[in-house]
């Protein structure tokens, strides 16, 4: 695959959204205390390659940490779909790869990152 179009959403289908995204590149698993728990498996990309294309009421906000990131979640499945944040090139997204309509997360080669030690 190559960057492209892709759907996806929370599991009980309320959030939706497309992304502009190659799911076949290195996501990342992370051990935070977040990601660690909720077994994000993420890819960024700036926003204007995101829209959500519904559910932002039903989306519930969590941060920690900082507080740069946006850690939403469905306020009826609790899935997280995405993220949203700032990083040292600017604003950015935050999507789970597990959330991309189909896309086997076992295809995706994976990248750890030390998030516990920040």
């Amino acid at each position: 695959m190559s960057v492209s179009m892709h759907k996806g959403g929370c599991h009980c289908g309320a959030v939706r959204f497309s992304v502009e995204i190659d799911p076949v590149v290195e996501a990342i698993t992370c051990n935070c205390s977040m990601c660690g728990r909720s077994g994000s498996f993420l890819q960024f990309v700036v926003p204007d390659k995101f829209t959500l294309e519904q559910g932002d009421a039903n989306l519930t906000s969590y941060r920690f940490n900082k507080h740069v990131i946006d850690h939403v979640f469905c306020a009826t499945c609790g899935i997280k779909p995405f993220a949203r944040g700032k990083s040292p090139k600017g604003d950015m997204i935050a999507i789970n790869v597990r959330c991309l309509d189909g896309v086997d997360p076992f295809d995706v080669p994976t990248k750890q990152f030390d998030g516990r030690r920040l």
